[in-house]
C-alpha cells in the first residue's frame, strides 16, 4: 500500500514577469525526489480559483519548440491568471507526459520516421500519458484551494483532480494557435487521447487558432 502523500512547502519568492508578478513557491515531497512548483497570483485559499495544471516541457517552455503547444499554453494560462488577478498555475516536474526527457527525445525521432505522438511512446514500452496529478491536487490544498475553474482542453485532467478530491466546477479552454509544426501533435490529442479542441477551422483556414469547444 502507499504511504499517504506529504507535501512541504520549501520556499516562496517574488517572481516578476511579462504577464505579471507571481510568488513562485517550491515544493518537496514523500513520493518522488522531484521539485514541484507553484506559481501564485492573489489569495487563493476559496472556491472556483482560476487553475492550471501543467505538466513540465522543456523542449517548448524554455527553447519554445513548435513540435507542440506547451509553451504557449504555460504562457497564455499566466495571461489569464494575471488578468483575473488571482489563481495558481501548478508547475509539475513530469516530463513529457510522464516518461522523461530521455525517452521524450526518442520519441521525437519514432514520430519523425512517421509515429505519431501515442505510437511512439507505446514503441517504447510507455503508456500514451503516464502523468499523475496527486501531487498538484495536494499542492494546491497546501495552497487553501477548496473548488477550480480549470483551464485545459483534457477531460482526462478533470477527472483525475477529481478523483484525487478537487472538485472542478468549471472547464475553461486554453487553445493555442495550430500550424504545421504542431498539427499532426494536437490532431493526435483529440483524435486518440479525446482533448476538447475543434481542428476544423484548421483544415478551412490553412492554420489558424481553432475555435474553443465548450
Amino acid at each position: 500500500m502507499d504511504k499517504q502523500l506529504i507535501v512541504r512547502r520549501e520556499v516562496c519568492a517574488r517572481i516578476p514577469t511579462r504577464e505579471g508578478t507571481f510568488q513562485l513557491c517550491l515544493y518537496g515531497n514523500n513520493r518522488d525526489d522531484k521539485e514541484h512548483l507553484a506559481l501564485v497570483l492573489g489569495d487563493v485559499a476559496g472556491e472556483n480559483i482560476l487553475v492550471r495544471i501543467h505538466s513540465e516541457c522543456f523542449t517548448g517552455d524554455v527553447l519554445g519548440s513548435l513540435r507542440c503547444d506547451c509553451g504557449e499554453q504555460l504562457h497564455l494560462a499566466m495571461e489569464r491568471i494575471a488578468q483575473e488577478g488571482q489563481g495558481v498555475l501548478v508547475y509539475l516536474r513530469q516530463e513529457g507526459r510522464g516518461i522523461g526527457l530521455l525517452d521524450k527525445l526518442r520519441a521525437y525521432n519514432l514520430q519523425d520516421q512517421g509515429y505519431d505522438t501515442v505510437e511512439a511512446n507505446l514503441a517504447l514500452g510507455h503508456q500514451a500519458d503516464e502523468r499523475d496529478y496527486d501531487i498538484g491536487v495536494a499542492i494546491l490544498k497546501d495552497l487553501g484551494v477548496r473548488s477550480v475553474r480549470l483551464l485545459t482542453n483534457n477531460p482526462a485532467k478533470i477527472e483525475a483532480l477529481e478523483a484525487a478530491g478537487m472538485p472542478v466546477v468549471r472547464r475553461i479552454p486554453l487553445v493555442a494557435p495550430i500550424h504545421p509544426e504542431n498539427k499532426r501533435y494536437i490532431e493526435t490529442k483529440v483524435r486518440r487521447m479525446h482533448h476538447l479542441i475543434n481542428l476544423a477551422p484548421f483544415h478551412l483556414n490553412g492554420g489558424q487558432r481553432p475555435y474553443e469547444r465548450y
